[in-house]
C-alpha cells in the first residue's frame, strides 16, 4: 500500500477502532472509470478468476474485509467493505450480479462480452486456463467512504 493510501486509511479511522487489515488496489483495465462508478454507488460488485488468485498466491477475499480503491494514478478514491463472496462458474453468473458490476449498459450481454475478453487476455498474461465454466470469485461490496480529496 502506498503512503497516500495509508494516510487516507488512517485519517478515515481517526478516533475510531481501526481494522487491522486493509488492501489497496485498482480495478482492471479502466481504474479511473471503475473508481468513479464505485464512488457514484453504481458499481457494487466485482469478479476475478479463481485461478488468478492461485497463480498470484493471494488469498480469496472474505466478507467483512476493507479495501481502498485506487484511481489510475494510484491515489485513494474510496473505501469499500466486502459483504458477500461466492465462487461461481463463469457461465452461471446471474444477470443481477452482472448489473451490480455497474459497467456499460448494465446488461448481462455487455458484461459477458467484456469479461470474456478480459479473462482470455488475463489467462494468457499470467498463465491460467480460460474456459467458459471456469470459477469466478464474485464479490459484492458496500461503499464506506469517498475520499474528498
Amino acid at each position: 500500500m502506498n503512503e497516500q493510501a495509508k494516510e487516507y486509511w488512517d485519517s478515515y479511522w481517526k478516533g475510531k477502532e481501526k481494522p487491522e487489515n486493509v488492501k489497496a488496489w485498482s480495478f482492471g483495465t479502466a481504474p479511473d472509470r471503475m473508481a468513479r462508478l464505485v464512488m457514484d454507488g453504481v458499481k457494487t460488485a466485482t469478479c476475478s478468476a479463481r485461478q488468478a488468485y492461485e497463480v498470484e498466491k493471494e488469498a480469496l477475499p472474505e466478507v467483512g474485509e476493507y479495501n481502498i480503491i485506487l484511481n489510475g494514478e494510484d491515489e485513494p478514491a474510496a473505501i469499500i467493505r466486502t459483504t458477500e463472496v461466492e465462487v461461481v462458474p463463469f457461465n452461471e453468473v446471474t444477470e443481477a450480479f452482472a448489473r451490480a458490476e455497474g459497467e456499460g449498459d448494465l446488461s448481462y450481454n455487455h458484461w459477458l462480452e467484456v469479461h470474456k475478453k478480459f479473462f482470455k487476455k488475463e489467462s494468457e498474461e499470467i498463465g491460467y486456463e480460460y474456459s467458459e465454466d471456469m470459477e469466478l470469485v464474485c464479490e459484492r461490496f458496500q461503499l464506506v467512504h469517498v475520499n474528498p480529496d
